[in-house]
């Protein structure tokens, strides 16, 4: 018995939103489920007074791209400033990875879809997505006193019974804004990347000349943060510290491992780190930024403390080779060299863009007492943002040189049949 149009239509409008429920709930459960366990391994599992889920949506907010509201104070005597900005990108990385396969499983195996088609999956997801998201904003919110020992504001503030505190509040406004970037962005780079997923018509002639780029530098990603698991657990297992080198890997390795991939290139940094309170990082790039004045994050200011940074930038030369022999054998064989060099070259800086972006890091807290001054002691600072317009376009340039010497190497590699293009019963009419 043959469907009519309208239960036909019913019933792929069903499946769709079936499928973008399912991969909504997995992306929001993997990312609490890795955020809980960095939390727990950076001592949060003991905050007082339930405090635990409520700073558990927060990191999740943030995941999602965002934003919270930091606030303090200690009375009418004294005050407190506080700002944080920051992405936890291993959080990120995990929901992106299972939202992305969700999104592409059931579009897999076709060369060609219609727009209204793949609108049609897309729409759901995003609306779903939005809607957990509005959820988990209204839970990520709480308020901590803090302790201030002998200083001179804890013995007034005893006296007067004003404990000072500092809470967060994620803004529900821009969380949903920057929110609705953060889930288009990964449904487009979902579809960059995969091979099987389909393309509507008219796009597919550019198969050939976006998606072995784009796959490729996803995978260069990918490989720094392997890479970076494997030190971090022998770091862990040689070095002490487990608990601390386990947070850093559950709630910030791709903040670390592809700045490594940046400085690798030529990149360079700026930032500093001053007061008691600082983000996990490794100990050398924390002698590079401590201090009250901006210090200069490069391979040389890094190697001025430890000579072994000069290995990032053989890592990244192995690495983007690697990268462009990899576009390389997926692209057909009659691309050009100088085309792998300019697929790849924009690839490169359009990820090392998207890394500067989400990888800046700027936190703060000060208490003053009376309008004067910050208490010694009780405030401090970590920024660390990338020198922007630099970095993207020594991306630019070592992709390209990768693109074209991955081109001259991989031409021995290419086989009859084995170009990565739809096939020709798969093509579009015309």
């Amino acid at each position: 018995m043959s469907r009519t149009p309208g239960s036909s239509s019913s019933g792929g409008s069903a499946r769709a939103w079936r499928d973008a429920l399912v991969a909504v709930v997995a992306g929001f459960a993997v990312m609490a489920a890795v955020a809980a366990a960095g939390l727990v391994f950076a001592g949060a599992g003991g905050l007082p007074d339930g405090a635990f889920p409520h700073v558990l949506a927060a990191v999740v907010v943030m995941a999602a791209g965002g934003s919270l509201e930091v606030s303090g104070g200690a009375g009418l005597l004294a005050g407190a400033e506080a700002s944080l900005s920051v992405v936890p990108l291993s959080v990120t990385l995990a929901g992106a990875l299972t939202t992305g396969y969700l999104f592409l499983r059931p579009l897999h195996n076709r060369a060609v879809a219609r727009p209204r088609e793949l609108l049609g999956r897309a729409v759901p997801l995003v609306l779903l997505w939005l809607l957990a998201l509005t959820g988990v904003t209204f839970l990520a919110r709480a308020t901590f006193g803090i302790s201030t020992g002998d200083s001179p504001i804890g013995t007034i503030t005893d006296l007067l019974d004003s404990e000072p505190t500092v809470g967060f509040e994620a803004d529900l406004p821009a969380t949903l804004l920057y929110g609705l970037l953060w889930i288009l962005g990964l449904l487009l780079i979902a579809l960059l990347v995969s091979r099987r997923a389909p393309l509507p018509a008219r796009l597919v002639r550019f198969h050939s000349a976006l998606r072995p780029a784009a796959f490729a530098t996803m995978l260069l990603l990918l490989s720094y943060v392997v890479l970076g698991i494997g030190v971090g657990v022998v770091v862990a297992a040689t070095q002490g510290h487990a608990d601390r080198t386990f947070a850093v890997i559950l709630l910030g390795l791709p903040n670390l491992v592809w700045l490594a991939l940046t400085l690798g290139f030529g990149g360079v940094w700026e930032g500093r780190v001053e007061g008691p309170f600082g983000l996990p990082m490794p100990q050398l790039l924390d002698q590079v930024l401590r201090g009250s004045d901006l210090s200069t994050v490069d391979v040389s200011s890094l190697a001025e403390q430890d000579s072994r940074a000069w290995w990032l930038v053989a890592v990244a030369a192995v690495l983007l080779l690697g990268t462009g022999g990899l576009a390389a054998v997926r692209s057909p064989a009659h691309v050009r060299p100088w085309q792998h060099a300019l697929h790849l070259g924009v690839a490169v800086a359009l990820a090392t863009l998207t890394v500067c972006l989400l990888g800046r890091i700027q936190a703060q807290f000060g208490l003053s007492l009376l309008g004067i001054g910050d208490v010694d002691g009780l405030g401090g600072q970590v920024e660390l943002v990338p020198v922007l317009w630099r970095n993207v376009g020594l991306g630019l340039l070592w992709g390209a040189v990768a693109g074209f010497l991955g081109a001259l190497l991989a031409r021995p590699l290419h086989r009859r049949g084995r170009v990565d293009e739809p096939s020709a019963a798969a093509r579009p009419p015309g």
